[in-house]
């Protein structure tokens, strides 16, 4: 067995022992990022990381450029994706037990109630801060040349955005949610030429009940959810392709 060296050559012999083995090399395959060229193939090859460019403009890096917003929004997204799944042990779409597992949850539930809250309030701040992305966007021209086909993407997941926050809006099951499902889908239904049937989809009969309960939890939890996500990655993709973030005008 070899002698470990001491002194400055112990961080030589360490970094050789852990940039220079097998398993280094079988996951990043450009080697030690310690030149230009490797540092953009390891963003280049890694799952995560390519989804961003290589360089970034220097006006990109100042933080009122972009205020974050779009970064906030996706991290308010991971944030009720997680409390999401946290809320869906105790908690079952039927008439008869819904409102009794919310109450259950704020009552009887360790940190519950703080669960539910943050679930509830993060969602507010997702729609505050998608539209907040979306007017900066409009109002700095990003939106123009080449990044027109981001933009409608941008659209869809604000729409998409609100409604996660509609479809959730009935699943506690007492009067306020009842009566605001009830006037929401009313006005989807007095739309022309689709709205009746579009409404009909929606809450599966001709009144809020058991049918319209299990499809907003479906499309909330699961539907919705799915929908956003891909396209948030071919959002944050385009990014990448259109040249990065547009530069201040």
């Amino acid at each position: 067995m070899t002698e470990q060296p001491k002194g400055p050559r112990f961080l030589d012999w360490l970094h050789d022992r852990v940039f220079h083995n097998y398993l280094w090399r079988s996951v990043f395959r450009s080697g030690y990022p310690d030149t230009p060229r490797s540092q953009m193939l390891v963003v280049a090859t890694n799952v995560f990381l390519h989804l961003h460019p290589t360089r970034v403009h220097k006006t990109h890096v100042k933080i009122t450029h972009t205020y974050c917003l779009g970064g906030l929004s996706f991290f308010l997204f991971l944030v009720l994706t997680v409390t999401g799944v946290l809320l869906m042990f105790y908690y079952v779409p039927s008439v008869e037990r819904a409102y009794q597992d919310v109450a259950a949850l704020e009552t009887k539930v360790r940190f519950g109630l703080l669960m539910r809250n943050l679930h509830r309030w993060t969602g507010h701040a997702m729609v505050i801060t998608v539209f907040l992305h979306m007017m900066r966007v409009f109002y700095t021209g990003a939106y123009k040349s080449p990044r027109e086909f981001n933009w409608a993407v941008g659209v869809v997941l604000l729409m998409l955005t609100l409604l996660l926050s509609f479809t959730g809006y009935l699943l506690p099951w007492d009067q306020l949610a009842l009566w605001a499902i009830t006037v929401g889908t009313n006005m989807v239904g007095s739309a022309p030429v689709l709205g009746e049937q579009t409404r009909f989809i929606l809450i599966g009969g001709f009144e809020v009940g058991p049918d319209a309960l299990i499809r907003f939890y479906t499309l909330h939890c699961i539907g919705l959810p799915l929908l956003a996500a891909v396209f948030m990655a071919v959002h944050f993709w385009r990014v990448r392709r259109d040249g990065g973030l547009s530069r201040p005008l």
